[in-house]
């Protein structure tokens, strides 16, 4: 119950532990409330059985690589791993249940070298993998190269959802419209966010990765051109006016910036549902062709796409389905801030090992199979020789003032 409660309902670790009280509380119950730090241990030990536990040496694995950072000079390899026949069938996507943690790997420094080393150790799991896919990070495009190099048999991919962010970079960084609209969403974020006005607040911009997330604000744009075409009696118009009517300004661009956005959805979406496959580049043209780009920008924008598609559908076999993308790995980290909360202040602590809990199937029987195998000083030896002193430790370790030894009465010197 206490895990089913951390990894399905995302409740918090000390969340849990009360409202286990409560339900034993309120059925009468005759049961011991676990503390969180108990759960805490059960998770840990969970994670580092699916981490440790033998994987089937194949020839069909697809690695899923990223990077992980927190708070501190530490730079953590995550390697998730799926077979082909594993793969959901066509239209579903790849969830977090359906891959296996791989390789959680800390290190100080990272680069091409390292990250190839990393690779080739993690061989001895599961064998040379048919494919790795990748957001084409530096130091992970460098290593996973010279894996491949080494390894023929395997071929390297460039995530979907990274390669359109990369577009989009060079399609609205230097658009001057752009730039404005930004800034003027921002100024008025600030101007409405503690008024009536609070409601119609321009959405966060985000300072990182932030073409990947720019449909958002472009959506708020496009609902406030209808607003303001059929105001509503809630809000003062004048005000409203006054505050927002600048986005009219930006009628025909947010038009144009919407049939963008929409081309690179739709293509993300069919990418993420169907994967890579013989001839997947012809289905993708179909699939766009409802879309009915007007403007040289889209239209030209959708040939580079699937031109791209086509480029990574060459390393496809007959009778092959590989991963485009790999926006599943970005969701486990998602999860494991949600895990983390405050914890990721710390920098990597021991709950790293919940990435390899969040993963995975998790029955009974693979908790029952954990806990008899795992104890919990393998889990304090893996942290030991992972993580090494962390940031935590090192905070408490210096920052702590030090209390100074209660001298007694009877024990001053006497007095000169």
């Amino acid at each position: 119950m206490y895990i089913s409660l951390v990894l399905s309902a995302a409740v918090s670790m000390r969340g849990t532990s009360r409202a286990m009280g409560v339900f034993f509380d309120a059925l009468h119950l005759p049961f011991s409330c676990p503390s969180w730090f108990t759960g805490r241990l059960w998770l840990l030990r969970l994670g580092y059985y699916k981490l440790t536990r033998p994987k089937v040496q194949a020839e069909d694995w697809i690695w899923i690589v990223d990077h992980t950072v927190q708070l501190g000079d530490d730079k953590c390899l995550v390697i998730l791993g799926v077979r082909m026949h594993d793969l959901p069938s066509f239209d579903g996507c790849i969830s977090h249940e359906d891959v296996e943690p791989i390789v959680l790997a800390p290190v100080k420094k990272s680069n091409g070298e390292v990250v190839y080393q990393q690779l080739e150790q993690a061989v001895a799991k599961t064998g040379v993998p048919r494919a790795i896919i990748s957001d084409h990070g530096t130091d992970l495009n460098a290593g996973v190269e010279k894996f491949c190099q080494q390894h023929p048999q395997t071929s390297a991919f460039y995530d979907m959802k990274h390669r359109t962010a990369v577009v989009l970079k060079r399609e609205l960084h230097q658009d001057v419209d752009w730039n404005t609209f930004t800034q003027m969403a921002t100024q008025t974020k600030l101007q409405v966010q503690q008024t009536a006005l609070a409601a119609l607040s321009p959405p966060n911009q985000k300072t990182k990765a932030r073409y990947m997330n720019v449909d958002v604000l472009v959506n708020w744009g496009q609902n406030i051109l209808v607003f303001l075409d059929t105001p509503q009696a809630a809000f003062n118009g004048e005000v409203v006016e006054k505050k927002l009517g600048w986005v009219k300004i930006f009628r025909s661009q947010l038009k144009d910036w919407g049939e963008l956005f929409e081309t690179i959805t739709a293509t993300e979406s069919f990418v993420r549902h169907h994967g890579l496959y013989p001839q997947v580049n012809l289905k993708l043209e179909e699939h766009l062709l409802p879309l009915q780009a007007q403007t040289e920008r889209t239209q030209r924008l959708q040939r580079e796409l699937i031109a791209f598609v086509a480029e990574q559908e060459a390393q496809v076999r007959p009778g092959e389905r590989l991963l485009g993308s790999s926006e599943i790995i970005e969701f486990v980290f998602g999860k494991m801030k949600r895990l983390e909360q405050d914890q990721s202040n710390n920098g990597f602590t021991g709950l790293l090992l919940g990435l390899g809990a969040l993963v995975s199937t998790t029955t009974s029987a693979v908790i029952q199979q954990a806990l008899e195998t795992v104890s919990t000083k393998q889990v304090e030896i893996w942290c030991q020789e992972i993580l090494g002193q962390t940031v935590q430790s090192k905070r408490r370790q210096t920052l702590t003032t030090s209390r100074k030894t209660e001298q007694k009465w009877d024990q001053l010197p006497a007095p000169i």
